[in-house]
């Protein structure tokens, strides 16, 4: 039984408020930077901020998959129809239906800020304790960076220009501070500074599993560096690739390579609970758990909606994910994957599909049990198959019922080693040496090929790695297809997709072909269209526009 890591006890919650409009009167039964001062209160201010990354909730996931799978061509939204969670819907079509999702996108912009702010409070203990007092306060400050970073990406790769709030701000300062008071250049920096600063103050190892470490905030590094060499004008439009950011993406993730982590024997063990967790793949993970006391435990409500069961059943992985694990010789079917629906009887697989879509008549999460066709809600609307990374075995320990959902206590692994290789793949083709692309890429597709000790049930596959002048002619634009196919089979369902096609600038023309091929077998897709310079990103929520009193500007195109 996995309990629950002192790390992630949320043992305080702290809110900062301020007091100017009651003059001198104390506020009664808050926590305030004056009454937490010892090293052990602000310990436990560093594990709150910690718990409140992973302080998701099933309507707003921190995992992504609302934004990533179903904005995306992985993913139909699922449940029992258009008006079950219709907010969902609306991002599936790339609605701008404004007046029917803010209530969602505004809470979770709040809810990310409130994690934000945790870590700034943390930081504004740690400046006023010694090292003498706290030996290890450089390393708190580097891992509350770490954190403060890690939310601000969320927000930025969501609604682009969002502010950065920092702990030197007072209430006053934030009340006042605009959206766009960075240039999209400029935010991405200070993202970076944040994640810069913990890669050279943690240490490649920390005794308490879940912290991060030296490796972890290279790979993040590394990350949004990608994003950043992608230059976006206001439009959105990607007008350059900027090769100083690419290479600095080379250099964090070849520090990576020198590490201990390295890719699983099995690409399964990923995506298994309990011994398998926190595993040699996994740089950073929101650490989930259970039997602590509470009524639940510290589970991982944001996935528990994608549970097929007779409340959940949503982000459904698409028929076009499916057709794209096709091969034929091994390889991927670029140009046809999508012309005829996946058959097990007709057709050859890459081994990742049946580690990512749970299939009818097929074993359920590596166990004797098979999925079944009656476990889909509204299969005439959005099929029968199911996700299947984020879940658990319900027969095991930790599948938990709470209400009318099923939570886990499975970690969720925010960055792993197999990115980083399709990182620095990627980040050397846009430097134009795609020859030193094609080992990393087919690191990953061995390791996908031997990934079948889980899956003895599945007998047509067929996977080969690319071989220059055999099976394929490596150029530079075959090895950009390459790499940016390989990512949405390896990262499939993770809640990254839709990130990708932004950040590529080919949001428009993907969507907009998946629209009309959807549209036959699919009514909700008729009609739709992806608004290029517009549904890159979603708006800023109206509420918060109304907060600041004007000081919030809206996104291009809404």
């Amino acid at each position: 039984m996995k309990t629950y890591k002192l790390l992630f006890l949320i043992l305080i919650s702290v809110h900062l408020i301020s007091c100017e409009d009651f003059l001198d009167v104390p506020s009664y039964g808050t926590l305030t930077e004056d009454n937490l001062t010892g090293v052990k209160q602000i310990e436990n201010q560093v594990i709150s901020a910690y718990a409140a990354i992973g302080n998701d909730e099933i309507n707003r996931p921190l995992s992504l998959w609302n934004y990533g799978n179903v904005r995306a061509d992985d993913a139909y939204k699922g449940g029992n129809d258009q008006n079950d969670g219709d907010f969902l819907h609306f991002l599936e079509i790339s609605s701008p239906a404004v007046g029917n999702e803010t209530w969602y996108t505004d809470v979770f912009w709040y809810r990310n800020y409130v994690a934000i702010s945790r870590a700034n409070f943390a930081l504004n203990l740690l400046a006023k304790i010694s090292v003498e007092e706290m030996p290890n306060k450089e390393i708190r400050t580097a891992e509350m960076r770490f954190l403060r970073a890690h939310m601000h990406f969320i927000q930025k790769i969501i609604f682009k220009m969002v502010p950065f709030v920092d702990e030197t701000m007072s209430a006053e300062d934030i009340s006042n501070l605009s959206n766009v008071a960075l240039t999209n250049d400029e935010l991405w920096q200070k993202i970076a500074d944040d994640f810069e600063y913990a890669y050279e103050h943690l240490p490649e190892i920390q005794e308490e599993v879940g912290r991060a470490n030296k490796y972890a905030a290279a790979a993040y590094l590394a990350k949004v560096y990608l994003y950043k060499a992608y230059r976006q004008d206001e439009m959105h439009n990607v007008v350059s690739i900027d090769q100083d950011d690419l290479q600095k993406v080379i250099d964090l993730t070849g520090f990576v390579i020198t590490s201990p982590y390295k890719l699983e024997n099995d690409f399964a063990y990923n995506f298994l609970p309990g011994n398998y967790e926190n595993g040699q793949e996994s740089l950073f993970a929101i650490q989930y758990s259970q039997d602590d006391g509470t009524t639940f435990g510290r589970l991982n409500m944001g996935n528990a909606l994608t549970t097929p069961t007779p409340g959940g059943d949503f982000n459904k992985p698409s028929q076009n994910l499916v057709n794209a694990f096709k091969t034929q010789n091994g390889l991927p079917m670029f140009d046809t994957f999508n012309d005829v629906n996946y058959s097990e009887s007709t057709d050859k697989v890459d081994p990742r599909l049946f580690h990512t879509v749970a299939i009818a008549g097929k074993p359920y999460k590596y166990t004797d049990i098979n999925y079944e066709e009656n476990q889909s809600r509204n299969p005439n609307m959005y099929g029968y198959y199911s996700s299947l990374k984020e879940n658990v075995d319900p027969a095991s320990e930790y599948y938990i019922k709470t209400g009318p959902w099923y939570a886990n206590s499975k970690n969720s692994i925010i960055i792993r080693y197999a990115d980083v290789l399709l990182m620095r793949a990627e980040a050397l083709i846009e430097m134009g040496d795609y020859a030193a692309a094609l080992p990393l890429i087919n690191q990953v597709r061995t390791r996908a090929k031997v990934s079948t000790s889980q899956i003895s049930f599945a007998t047509n596959l067929d996977i080969q790695t690319y071989q220059d002048g055999v099976n394929c002619v490596w150029t530079e634009d075959f090895a950009r297809q390459a790499l940016r196919w390989e990512r949405r089979l390896e990262l499939a369902m993770e809640g990254s997709r839709f990130f990708d096609l932004v950040r590529w600038g080919i949001a428009d023309e993907v969507m907009n072909a998946y629209y009309l091929g959807e549209a036959t077998d699919h009514t909700y897709y008729q009609g739709a269209e992806f608004e290029k310079n517009k549904n890159e990103y979603v708006p800023v929520p109206i509420q918060q526009i109304n907060y600041s009193k004007g000081s919030y500007k809206q996104n291009y195109g809404f």
